[in-house]
């Protein structure tokens, strides 16, 4: 069983940033491909941002390339997501996933067994 605890969100303007984090329980994070979900009020959850077990390899959605940056810390089983140049359509809860096994990015969600409690972002225009 794999625990994930997200932090970091809350308001901020736009253009602003803010940076989160994600811990994981166990000893094998470095084994489990990450993944960084959105859920806006009222849409369905939607993929944001992903890493590779080693950090190697990434994949952004289209809505965020190049505002956001996803990066790992396997001494620390730690996942992060900055996002820069906030815009008021970023406001979503932010959900982390691990993926274990997985040796490539993954997008998307059925892929992911192990979940975070979401952290709220809210970007004020």
């Amino acid at each position: 069983q794999v625990q994930l605890v997200e932090s970091g969100g809350g308001l901020v303007q736009a253009g602003g940033s803010l940076r989160l984090s994600c811990a994981a329980s166990g000893r094998t994070f470095s084994s489990y491909a990450m993944g960084w979900f959105r859920q806006a009020p009222g849409k369905e959850r939607e993929f944001a941002a992903a890493i590779s077990r080693s950090g190697g390899g990434t994949r952004y959605a289209d809505s965020v390339k190049g505002r956001f940056t996803i990066a790992r810390d396997n001494a620390k089983n730690t996942v992060y997501l900055q996002m820069n140049s906030l815009k008021p359509e970023d406001t979503a809860v932010y959900y982390c996933a691990a993926a274990p096994g997985v040796g490539w990015v993954e997008v998307t969600t059925r892929t992911y067994t192990y979940w975070g409690q979401g952290t709220q972002v809210t970007v004020s225009s």
